[in-house]
């Protein structure tokens, strides 16, 4: 059974669902912050994870960046611990200390044998409640950030994609990069950095998940010691971020001249929401059309004509809209016959017969999405993250066995009629290479 992730009183702990031998706990400590964990009791490690509800689409043009900066400086130090002192506590058990920034949430996390865990809870949580975010430590951030947007912009498969989506979403939160500009970042003070930080790494706002070989209730006591002094009021969880109505797109082409020894193209529009029913039928589509090596691009793309070594499809969901993308790396002299075969299939596979997915492609696809989602719950860092993302931007987390039953149970007519929407609309297309001024339009 799935249950409401947020009917829960605060001080209350539920069993979410179990799975073989182990079990989904949440527990609503005061203050809002919740505790989630999976346990997996045939491992010897532990995954822990500090989830914060904000992201680089929460950011005002002025402040675009600072999400992400934000996670950098965190790393710097507490009110107890240098950046040397945190980075030599994990390094000394053997674990991996990381974070990341993505569009809408940012998240904190280490990977410890299970013996360890106190040490990691410990760690990244006086990471996320105690940073002091001191001046010179933005400062010498500052330095490091702008030399990633330069490496960002020196690799043509990573720059794309961010001007993809500003083909598509445009000067919006959702089109621009997470990383920020260089203008942006170095407009950005350290009283604005810890501004945006009080605001929002407050209780409400984290989720910690926890998955591998531990116990619920001693995580949360782990983790009710180290929120200890935040760990006040009645405030209840944030709500997940449902907007409902489509952010509207207005799809372009963006043509980079850059001198490289690849081109680099991605075609596509917007795709759905993260809580639209039809991203499982999505999911299966963009298996069968672009994700695999039996997928139609890669076989006409690369298997027939040997025009690119990597050529995909892939989504992407938020909130309130989503991507439905396809890239392809070739030759420069290339682009022009590799992109009019991309719009080829995709033109084919939004029609709703003929050409069309067939049923032996459906189940082909089927089976993708199933053992993809399968295997890639095989360690406890992706499980940390399944929960923990679920319990940040979902209103409940669905077992696995219920996802993979949404899966099995796509129709052709589910596939047919999602392509007919996703794909035959208007799309945005963004190349980058030494192209000079060819135009690419359709």
């Amino acid at each position: 059974m799935t249950l409401p992730a947020r009917a829960q009183e605060p001080g209350t702990t539920t069993t979410i669902h179990t799975e073989g031998a182990g079990a989904v706990r949440r527990t609503v400590l005061p203050g809002g912050l919740r505790v989630i964990t999976e346990s997996m009791p045939t491992v010897r490690s532990a995954a822990f994870g500090i989830w914060s509800g904000v992201g680089s689409r929460d950011e005002a043009v002025a402040d675009a960046g600072a999400s992400h900066y934000l996670e950098h400086v965190l790393f710097k130090g507490t009110r107890t611990r240098s950046a040397l002192e945190i980075s030599a506590a994990i390094d000394a058990v053997g674990g991996d200390l990381n974070a990341f920034t993505a569009k809408e949430y940012t998240c904190y996390y280490a990977r410890v044998l299970d013996s360890d865990l106190p040490l990691a809870v410990d760690v990244v949580s006086d990471m996320v409640a105690a940073s002091v975010n001191r001046p010179e430590d933005v400062e010498a951030e500052r330095g490091v950030i702008l030399e990633e947007i330069h490496m960002r912009d020196d690799d043509p498969g990573d720059l794309i994609h961010d001007e993809f989506a500003t083909a598509l979403y445009g000067d919006t939160p959702l089109g621009r990069p997470i990383l920020g500009t260089v203008d942006s970042i170095n407009a950005l003070s350290r009283d604005r950095i810890h501004d945006y930080y009080r605001e929002h790494y407050v209780p409400p706002n984290l989720v910690v998940s926890v998955a591998g070989n531990i116990d619920h209730d001693e995580v949360v006591g782990l983790v009710s010691r180290a929120f200890a002094e935040h760990l006040t009021g009645d405030a209840a969880p944030a709500a997940p971020r449902l907007d409902g109505a489509r952010v509207p797109v207005a799809p372009s082409t963006r043509v980079i001249d850059k001198d490289t020894e690849q081109a680099h193209i991605v075609l596509g529009g917007a795709g759905v929401s993260r809580t639209d029913d039809r991203r499982f039928a999505l999911g299966v589509l963009n298996a069968a059309l672009g994700g695999g090596m039996s997928s139609r691009l890669f076989q006409e793309v690369r298997e027939k004509r040997g025009l690119a070594y990597s050529v995909y499809s892939y989504t992407a969901q938020y909130a309130d809209s989503g991507v439905f993308g396809v890239y392809a790396g070739c030759q420069p002299g290339k682009v022009e016959e590799v992109l009019s075969i991309c719009r080829d299939e995709v033109a084919k596979v939004a029609l709703a017969g003929g050409a069309g997915l067939t049923a032996e492609e459906l189940e082909r696809g089927k089976g993708q999405l199933r053992g993809a989602m399968v295997l890639g719950l095989e360690d406890t860092g992706s499980r940390m993250s399944r929960i923990g993302k679920s319990e940040l931007v979902y209103e409940s987390l669905l077992p696995v066995d219920e996802v993979l039953a949404r899966i099995e149970a796509v129709t052709l007519d589910d596939v047919r009629a999602v392509a007919r929407e996703v794909l035959d609309a208007p799309q945005a297309l963004t190349v980058i290479g030494p192209v000079g001024d060819r135009d690419f339009a359709a």
